[in-house]
């Protein structure tokens, strides 16, 4: 596929998982904007449920509370879950905070 990202996937699943339910639009090339529902986050990228029609590599662009809009390409899609990884690492101030936001079950909130 061209016009991809170039995936040099190391293991980042040390990145802490939080689990979230957000419903969000995100911004597409190709299809515009798609309903993604995002089921976890780490600093280094989210998990959605629901089909998508997007294939690996491709990017999107989500905006997120605390940190804005942010550029993610999918790398790996199984049945109806698909995992992405941020352009970018997310600074832990800001992703502390938007946990805390999405997250109004303090039991669910990382320990910071």
């Amino acid at each position: 596929m061209s016009g991809g990202a170039q995936l040099s996937v190391t293991d980042q699943r040390r990145s802490t998982r939080h689990p979230v339910d957000l419903p969000t639009i995100a911004e597409h090339r190709r299809l515009g904007d798609v309903l993604l529902q995002i089921v976890n986050l780490s600093t280094t990228g989210f998990m959605t449920r629901g089909q998508l029609d997007l294939g690996r590599g491709e990017r999107v662009t989500i905006r997120l509370p605390q940190i804005g809009r942010i550029e993610a390409f999918l790398v790996w899609a199984d049945q109806d879950r698909a995992g992405f990884q941020f352009e970018r690492i997310v600074r832990m101030d800001d992703f502390t905070k938007m946990i805390k936001a999405l997250q109004p079950n303090p039991r669910l909130r990382p320990n910071r």
